[in-house]
């Protein structure tokens, strides 16, 4: 159900423990996973479908709502962003999404995670437009003050923040929110914050916890689904753009034909776009 984003405790390579960025890679079809992740992954796909859901087209329309977003952005003139808690490089990443539309944009990747640190470098490394930076989310003035984010961003300037499939990955006593807006405090007005975020809707606490279960394997801290309320609460204090919080497949798709009514009773991503006041 998630994208990537926990940071395993140890640096080494670990095959034998599930990662949810390799997990997510296997969700996309990817070859960067091991029978650990295909196992794990196998077993949050057979769950969503019992509570309703195609996992491998959410996470299909999960990538796809990515470079909506950001092509949105740049359309709107944004040069910046950061992408915090970036995953394994896969097709269209932030960069490329951005400099269809603006050649020269820059983006920092933001990670914890070593696997995801070594395939970024290994991707970025002749790409002078792009960063990568190893930092956490719960640390979000680390992030803004980090001296390589602070060379290539210029928080003069707007700047857009994406925290794609991130925030599950935050506990409640972590509080979300806080770090949202810790984070937004640190930005010029006229930035703008995109998140997502999974919504289990009308699923069974049963399976919701067998979920929960799987993805206590990949780290500390496991997943935290969160209810449609609690996400629209994450843009508290911010301007949301339309059509708002919505099922990430009905915001703003590409052609008009490809629009589906927002159906919040089903388990899917939820997403939502905001300006910063």
């Amino acid at each position: 159900m998630a994208e990537h984003h926990r940071a395993q405790e140890s640096h080494e390579l670990r095959p034998h423990v599930p990662n949810v960025a390799r997990m997510y890679d296997y969700f996309l079809g990817g070859k960067d996973n091991f029978a650990a992740d295909r196992d794990a992954a196998e077993k949050i796909i057979a769950i969503t479908r019992e509570a309703g859901g195609d996992l491998r087209l959410l996470a299909r329309e999960h990538r796809a709502f990515l470079g909506r977003v950001v092509r949105t952005l740049a359309g709107m003139g944004v040069r910046q962003y950061l992408d915090i808690g970036t995953g394994l490089p896969t097709k269209e990443n932030v960069h490329e999404a951005a400099q269809q539309v603006t050649p020269d944009a820059h983006v920092v990747y933001v990670d914890n995670d070593p696997v995801v640190l070594v395939h970024a470098r290994a991707l970025l490394r002749d790409d002078r437009h792009t960063r990568i930076v190893e930092a956490d989310l719960r640390d979000p003035a680390g992030i803004v003050d980090h001296p390589e984010v602070r060379a290539f961003i210029d928080f003069d300037r707007p700047v857009a923040v994406l925290l794609m499939a991130i925030l599950p990955f935050i506990t409640d006593e972590e509080d979300p929110g806080r770090i949202v807006r810790d984070l937004t405090a640190r930005l010029p007005s006229g930035s703008h914050v995109a998140i997502s975020h999974f919504c289990a809707a009308q699923t069974s606490p049963d399976l919701v916890q067998e979920a929960q279960d799987v993805y206590a394997r990949t780290g500390p801290t496991g997943i935290t689904l969160r209810s449609q309320e609690e996400i629209l609460g994450l843009f508290d204090g911010l301007e949301l753009l339309d059509p708002g919080v919505v099922p990430i497949n009905a915001w703003r798709p590409d052609r008009e034909e490809e629009a589906a009514p927002a159906d919040f009773s089903r388990p899917s991503w939820l997403g939502g776009v905001a300006r910063v006041p």
